[in-house]
């Protein structure tokens, strides 16, 4: 359960980065740096994970 509630909240936060790469045309990858960051520092998942799952949705909105 745990689990998955933190898969949720690093969803929202990777989905509110990608409205903003959408609708302030900025580049993905910075985005993603950014939602990676904020992420670990929520310690929800390991970084390289971050950073994967945040790119990924990154790309999806953009």
């Amino acid at each position: 359960m745990a689990k998955e509630l933190k898969e949720k909240k690093v969803a929202k936060i990777a989905k509110k980065a990608a409205k903003k790469v959408v609708s302030k045309k900025k580049d993905v990858k910075k985005v993603a740096k950014k939602v990676a960051k904020k992420v670990i520092k929520l310690k929800l998942t390991k970084p390289a994970k971050a950073k994967k799952a945040a790119k990924k949705i990154a790309k999806k909105a953009a």
